[in-house]
C-alpha cells in the first residue's frame, strides 16, 4: 500500500497505475528487453566471448550486435533473439501467460 497526497493509503498497486496512465506495456516491454540484454551479455561474459566474435557467430555485424544489447532499442526481431541465443549456447523461450 501507498500513501497518496493526502496522506492517506492507496490500495492501487504499482501496476495498476501504471495501467491508468497508459504505461503498463512500454514499461514491461522496457523491462523484457533489459532482462534479455543483460541475460546475453551475462552469457558472453562468463564464456570469454567477445563483441566481435558474436557478431561473426550470429553472422551480423557489431553495430547490430550493440542495438541488441542496448536495452533502449526496442525494435529486436525474434530471430535475431534466437540467433543470439543459439550463438552462447541457449534457446529462446516465448510463452503467453
Amino acid at each position: 500500500m501507498a500513501m497518496n497526497k493526502k496522506g492517506r493509503v492507496s490500495e492501487e498497486t504499482f501496476d495498476e497505475f501504471l495501467a491508468a496512465q497508459g504505461m503498463l506495456e512500454t514499461c514491461e516491454d522496457q523491462a523484457i528487453k533489459e532482462i534479455i540484454a543483460a541475460q546475453i551479455l551475462e552469457a558472453m561474459q562468463s564464456q570469454g566471448i567477445t563483441k566481435t566474435v558474436m557478431a561473426e557467430r550470429m553472422k551480423t555485424s557489431r553495430r547490430q550486435l550493440d542495438r541488441l544489447l542496448d536495452p533502449t532499442t526496442s525494435s529486436v526481431t525474434l530471430d535475431t533473439l534466437r540467433r543470439a541465443a543459439t550463438a552462447v549456447g541457449r534457446t529462446l523461450r516465448v510463452e503467453l501467460a
